[in-house]
């Protein structure tokens, strides 16, 4: 727990001086109270005005740029700090496929302002009273903002899960996106029809199953390319391609670039 501003004054040397791509494995929450934050998410520049959150989940390849201006609480928590309870109720804001940048609903903007440097006071305060009581009172301060944060618009109601068809083919291809790569395949493991699948993924995205597929593979191609700095054949193993030199043409279809290519622009300092 820190501030924006304090973090880059303190970390001046990694991995911002250059920028180059990092695979999280925390949760990175920024709050913006001044300035402007512009930060890559999975390879996408998201601009964070005042007022906004920048939520990175663990698994998403992260690219600092300078923090120039910006202000604000930075929070970063492990997963697994959540109690069981309210990481359920949690589910739609935790996803993998969540919004980066959320913008509170306008009842909700000032006390989650507030809870969140409440948050950064008690960080602050270890010391001041008993160990188990510090980490109590962060914990609750954190799942309190949450919960809060929870109801931005474009976010499902806290505790309604992943349910419905599109729900659980999301989460079916976040497991399995390495190995099933048609629609029937997903069809079959949720028990239902490839046509039910695909009529719920249309009225969810405006997207095909098969689209979908490809986006997270090609997705996780990305991130392993520029980020993990693995090449193109051991790639293409990893999902599932049975030939390196096919799924060199899925990526270049997709990109207008070579693996090669992409590794070598993604690896380069950014401006």
């Amino acid at each position: 727990m820190s501030t924006v501003e304090d973090f880059f004054a303190q970390h001046d040397d990694w991995p911002w001086n250059p920028p180059h791509p990092v695979r999280v494995t925390f949760h990175y929450l920024i709050l913006v109270t001044e300035g402007e934050l512009r930060h890559d998410v999975d390879h996408v520049t998201r601009t964070v005005a005042p007022g906004q959150w920048l939520w990175v989940r663990p698994g998403h390849a992260l690219c600092f740029h300078p923090p120039g201006e910006a202000r604000g609480p930075f929070i970063l928590f492990e997963p697994d700090v959540l109690t069981p309870a309210t990481a359920r109720l949690l589910a739609p804001l935790t996803a993998h496929d969540a919004p980066a940048v959320l913008t509170p609903h306008p009842d909700d903007a000032r006390w989650l302002q507030q809870t969140a440097f409440q948050l950064l006071d008690e960080h602050r305060a270890l010391g001041r009273r008993p160990l188990d009581v510090h980490h109590a009172l962060r914990r609750s301060l954190l799942e309190s903002l949450l919960l809060r944060l929870a109801n931005a618009p474009g976010i499902a109601p806290a505790g309604t899960g992943r349910g419905g068809t599109y729900g659980r083919f999301v989460d079916a291809l976040e497991l399995h996106f390495r190995e099933l790569h048609r629609a029937a395949g997903y069809a079959e493991l949720l028990g239902c029809s490839v046509r039910t699948l695909s009529r719920a993924a249309q009225d969810a995205t405006g997207k095909g199953v098969r689209e979908l597929i490809d986006e997270r593979r090609l997705l996780e191609a990305r991130r392993l390319l520029g980020v993990a700095r693995w090449d193109a054949r051991a790639v293409a193993a990893h999902l599932g391609f049975t030939d390196p030199a096919n799924f060199g043409r899925f990526f270049r279809d997709r990109t207008g670039l070579t693996p090669a290519a992409f590794a070598a622009r993604d690896g380069t300092t950014r401006s």
